[in-house]
């Protein structure tokens, strides 16, 4: 799976707001296998904008009371 970096989905993003060109056309212009990211690109950036680009995945450290009651619960 291939990751795109924040500046590249930003250049796209822009390109196809400003610049009026297809999804499909940039997909292809830019290689991207899917046109799909684009969409999701885009839609991202209108409702939160750069954070809406940026990898969102954290590594978050969970207490161990906070763990004991996922156990339990489940």
């Amino acid at each position: 799976m291939i990751k795109y970096n924040f500046e590249f989905k930003k250049k796209v993003v822009l390109e196809y707001i400003n610049e009026n060109i297809s999804i499909r056309s940039l997909a292809k212009k830019y290689a991207i296998k899917s046109h799909n990211n684009i969409e999701v690109w885009v839609a991202k950036y209108k409702k939160y904008g750069d954070e809406g680009l940026r990898r969102s995945r954290k590594n978050e450290e969970y207490s161990f009371e906070k763990k004991i009651f996922v156990v339990e619960l489940y």
